[in-house]
This record gives C-alpha cells, structure tokens and sequence, in this order.
C-alpha cells in the first residue's frame, strides 16, 4: 500500500487523487522574507505538522517513507526516523534543498540527480538516479512530432517555453523578437506562453505561418521530439527531460527560486557541453544571437544532444522504485 502526504493548496492536492492514490494533509509552512509578520505563527504549524506526521505514522505503520524536498517532508522524514522507520531522500537539483541537507544524515539512502548534489551530502549515501520522466519522452519520434505541428522534415523548430504557468521575461523577450528571428526563412517556433500570459501575448505580434502561439503544451513528448533546439528555464525536471530527448537548449534560471537551484542545474549541464546558459538579467541582450547561433549550427546541435544524452536516466523511476522496495522489504523483516 502506498499513501501520500501533502497540503491543501498544492498540486498534490489534486495530481494524487487523480493518479487514485489516497493523500493525508500535513501541515507545513516555509518562511515568508517579505513579511516578516507572517512567520509569528510558524512555530504553531510546525507542532501541528509533526503531531498530524506522527498520527500518520502510527496509523499507517509504513515501512518506508519517502521524501522529495519541500516543506511537507521535513515532519513527516524527521518524525518517521524518529520512530523508527527508514527514510529514502530523492533530491531533484544540482544543489540539493534545506529540507534533504537537514534530513540527510538520518535516510537510509538517498537518490539524485545531479552529480554535484553528492558534494553537499553524507558521503556513501547517494545514488545518481536521476529524475522520474513520462515514458513516453523515449518512444515520441521526430516525425510524429512534425506531423503534429504541420511542420516539414527540413524545418529548424524553435521550442519557446516557461514551464506549465509560463514565464514573463521569456514571454517579453520573444514577443520582441519573434518578427526578426521570422525573417530566417527555415525557423518554425513553437511559443507556449502559459494560461495567465496567453491573452496578453496571443496579439502580440503578427499572425505567421512559421509561429504558433499556444497557451499550453498538453503532448510535451512529441513536442520535445519535433524541436531542434529549446530556449526554456532549467527546473529539475525540464532538464531531466531534455537529457531524455537529447534536446539542446538554451536555459534561463529563474532568478525567483530558492538557494538559486536552478543557476546551479543549468551550470551542471553547460559544464558537459549540453546546454547554453543565459542569465535572465543578460536575456534582452543576448537572446536574438545565441538563438540565430543555434539554430545556424547543426554540427554544434549534434553535439550538444550527444552529451545530453550521456547524462539521461531513463530508468530513473524503476531504480528508486526498486532501492524503496527493497528497504521496505528489509523492513519488514
């Protein structure tokens, strides 16, 4: 038997019982820089956390208890190692959370993704997993994906993309752009804006036959397949996803996140040679060159994808699964 822990106002609250798992709420809270008074009550819902955490516990009686980082994890990892369950630790990006460092001495083993992340981590305990991805990432084809978006063999397609909630600067930027990167009559660009930029950006430039504006992207394999190259952010599972597919890019780091993680994501893969790193603050500056630089290079492209493929995981999934079972056959024991 599985069950999941989370709060309320995340996606888990929805993505879970929709995979027909059944989820308990958990209490937690991070604290808020901005507003100082907000945090007066964090020390009430770490208690309330660690007692709802406890309860769970006791009443489920795991055998093993898994955490990927977050708020939610800490109660739940620090309470189940205190009575006596074994902890698994799956940490998603090249510099690995508050939560996993501080929950890392106690796990029983702990899986990453990227391999600096062991650098910040009790030596002996890490397994270069990598991260979970769709399966269908391997059987999308090329073709498939240009069938898709009407979009000849022979075409270099331009992936523009911030995520499911899209990205204001990377919408700015291309809605600035779009018109001179256009002018190369071999460039498509497929531009997903998000749902709260789709109406503002929807207008923003001509209507063209080689751009398509869409608000979300719901076939994300097969768009990965038909891309030659993307211009994206560098989130943990984006970039496990570009590994997969072999996928170049050209990654931005949000400068909005904590510890900065994705600047490190984006370092890791650059240092192979699988990636372009743009900072957003140099983004204006800099977008229309590397993007005409890639998409003249194929050669560069070739290469590019070879080393993002080198580092994929693809059985990511299956590995921690089998490493969680058997600690929790162990367990059992």
């Amino acid at each position: 038997m599985i069950r999941f822990a989370g709060t309320k106002t995340h996606m888990e609250w929805r993505a879970v019982p929709a995979a027909g798992y059944p989820i308990t709420p958990i209490t937690a809270r991070g604290l808020q820089r901005k507003q100082l008074v907000n945090n007066l009550g964090i020390p009430f819902a770490v208690a309330r956390g660690l007692f709802e955490s406890w309860r769970l516990i006791r009443q489920f009686d795991p055998q093993v208890v898994v955490g990927t980082g977050g708020y939610v994890s800490a109660p739940v990892l620090w309470m189940a190692s205190r009575m006596g369950r074994p902890t698994v630790i799956q940490e998603q990006n090249a510099f690995p959370g508050k939560t996993n460092r501080a929950l890392a001495s106690r796990a029983e083993s702990i899986h990453i993704a990227f391999a600096e992340a062991a650098q910040r981590l009790p030596e002996g305990k890490c397994s270069l997993s990598g991260n979970p991805t769709r399966p269908e990432l391997l059987t999308a084809t090329r073709e498939a994906g240009r069938r898709l978006f009407n979009i000849p063999a022979d075409r270099v397609v331009l992936l523009v993309f911030g995520g499911s909630g899209g990205s204001a600067a990377l919408n700015k930027t291309m809605a600035a752009n779009a018109t001179t990167l256009l002018q190369d009559p071999s460039l498509h660009i497929i531009w997903q804006t998000g749902k709260r930029y789709y109406e503002e950006y929807r207008d923003a430039v001509p209507d063209h036959d080689r751009l398509l504006v869409l608000e979300y992207l719901d076939r994300m394999p097969l768009t990965l397949a038909a891309a030659d190259f993307a211009v994206c952010r560098s989130g943990a599972v984006t970039c496990s996803e570009l590994e997969v597919t072999g996928t170049p890019a050209i990654l931005v780091p949000s400068p909005n996140v904590a510890g900065d993680h994705q600047t490190w994501n984006a370092r890791s893969i650059v240092e192979d040679g699988g990636a372009v790193l743009l900072p957003e603050e140099n983004l204006e500056e800099r977008f229309i060159r590397e993007v005409q630089s890639l998409a003249g290079d194929e050669v560069g492209r070739q290469r590019m994808s070879r080393a993002l493929t080198g580092r994929a995981r693809p059985n990511a999934a299956d590995d921690i699964a089998a490493d969680v079972i058997a600690i929790a056959k162990r367990s059992a024991e």
